[in-house]
């Protein structure tokens, strides 16, 4: 696992997070009913975007297992810390 794998996969991770937080605003400035909706598609969504992130790399990246291993442990704390940050940014 490269310099450039850890990059791009915090680079899709700020941009998941960037990307919740202004939809969040969207939807609370223009139909605050819908906030639950939102939370519950946009966890779906960014749930099925890391699994397939992670799957794609296990399938395609022909690493050793430890190094799968690494990357799917990295990827999901990278994934918690998302939603621990973007719920503390945006349900206070």
């Amino acid at each position: 696992m490269g310099l450039l794998t850890i990059l791009g996969t915090l680079l899709l991770f700020l941009c998941m997070g960037f990307g919740y937080c202004k939809g969040w605003d969207y939807v609370k400035k223009t139909s605050p009913d819908h906030l639950v909706h939102y939370y519950l598609v946009m966890a779906f969504v960014r749930f099925a975007i890391v699994a397939v992130l992670v799957l794609a790399y296990i399938k395609l990246s022909g690493e050793p297992r430890a190094v799968l291993i690494q990357y799917s442990l990295m990827t999901f704390a990278m994934y918690v810390l998302m939603m621990i940050v973007t719920m503390r940014l945006r349900h206070n």
